[in-house]
């Protein structure tokens, strides 16, 4: 019970999110994309896969069985 005014609320918010079009600064839009500030694609893949190989060796060695 009083789910009823939650929901209405989600509903209400939901409606506004998709039917709204808040006033978009194309031109600071462009500007921004041209100035290519920031890291590029490459960079973040490098960090990524850097992070995965840490992660594969720490897993293998939780995954090793007892030495007796």
């Amino acid at each position: 019970m009083g789910r009823g005014r939650a929901k209405a609320k989600q509903t209400k918010v939901a409606r506004e999110l998709k039917y709204h079009s808040p006033n978009t600064d194309l031109a600071a839009l462009q500007r921004e994309l041209a100035a290519g500030g920031g890291k590029s694609s490459d960079d973040l893949t490098d960090a990524t896969d850097r992070d995965y190989e840490d992660d594969e060796e720490d897993d293998d060695d939780a995954w090793a069985s007892p030495r007796r």
